[in-house]
């Protein structure tokens, strides 16, 4: 990854990359821009805390693939079970020749199923990690060599300017990303989109499902370390892009599940007192102090349907694995 003071100086054409012929690319606000404030606020507060989008740098985006192939991490395997189960009713509901946006676009493995019943006259890909964005439009352009595809590198939960509707808009948001929202802003992410699709459009949105803590925790604390490895990869982009000096060896991973907050919660933790330095500011860790890197919500159907409802959504469909650990659904723009 550049750093962030040439990423201010590159323009969009410097920073297009060689992908497949068939892929218009588009860079909104960069999320690497926002990257040193952020961090700065962030380990500034009472209860130091990061935001999970900056996770996905080259490396992060490599790591959190591999979280998914973990015989721990049910959410990717039981998603795509039950959108190969269902996936003749989700195409009855988002209807052939739309145009599909997926936020997040990681392998998109699921979005292939998509592409090839639905036949969108568009689909417009956004993520965060440019890196990750173009191998997964590289694939799909290879498989798809008639399909009209938009890249958009950008923070999808700020609003994007996309090109002008080709049809029917359906928003698609795989992989239980919403839960990584605080509830308010989930409900703020749905409203945003409500508005993207307009009126008449669509939204299916993968939600993880309540569970035993037991399942919860061995998905977020996988025997191989990967989700340790993908935790800390954090400190190692502040070090490498930022300037900093965390010693990755004096934090450690955690992760448990908080019943009263219905969610997961991974941390950093310092494992000694001591300071750390980023440019000229200083930051004072007690030992056993925490970073809060990430938040994983889970919900039932009636929750998630609650916030679809005020945001200006309809649920009309709800899809679910056989053993129930995640669910897709299918919203209408009320």
């Amino acid at each position: 990854m550049a750093r962030k003071q040439d990423r201010r100086r590159a323009g969009p054409e410097q920073l297009r990359p060689r992908a497949a012929h068939a892929v218009r690319w588009r860079f909104e606000d960069l999320p690497e821009t926002h990257f040193l404030d952020d961090v700065l606020a962030g380990l500034s507060r009472p209860q130091k805390a990061l935001a999970p989008k900056y996770f996905y740098d080259a490396r992060g985006s490599a790591l959190f693939e591999a979280i998914c192939r973990l015989p721990e991490y049910y959410p990717t395997r039981a998603e795509l079970a039950l959108t190969r189960a269902h996936l003749d009713d989700i195409a009855r509901f988002a209807g052939r020749g739309c145009e599909l946006i997926e936020f997040g676009s990681g392998a998109s493995v699921k979005m292939r199923l998509l592409i090839r019943r639905l036949q969108p006259v568009h689909y417009v890909a956004i993520d965060i990690s440019q890196a990750a964005l173009q191998r997964a439009v590289a694939r799909l352009a290879r498989e798809f060599p008639r399909l009209q595809i938009t890249a958009v590198v950008g923070d999808f939960s700020r609003p994007i300017d996309l090109p002008r509707a080709l049809g029917r808009r359906v928003a698609y948001f795989p992989g239980s990303t919403i839960g990584n929202l605080l509830p308010q802003e989930a409900e703020g992410f749905l409203h945003m989109t409500r508005g993207l699709v307009g009126r008449g459009g669509a939204m299916l949105v993968g939600v993880d499902c309540k569970k035993d803590a037991n399942v919860l925790h061995a998905a977020y604390n996988d025997a191989r370390g990967v989700t340790a490895a993908f935790n800390r990869n954090l400190l190692a982009r502040m070090n490498a892009e930022l300037g900093a000096n965390f010693d990755l060896r004096r934090f450690r991973h955690y992760a448990f599940y908080n019943a009263s907050r219905g969610r997961v919660e991974m941390h950093l933790v310092s494992l000694l007192r001591q300071r750390v330095a980023i440019g000229r500011h200083r930051f004072d860790f007690d030992a056993g102090e925490t970073i809060h890197t990430e938040n994983s919500h889970k919900y039932s159907v009636e929750e998630f349907q609650a916030f679809a409802r005020d945001a200006g959504f309809t649920p009309r469909k709800v899809w679910r694995d056989r053993r129930a650990l995640f669910a897709l659904h299918g919203l209408r723009a009320a």
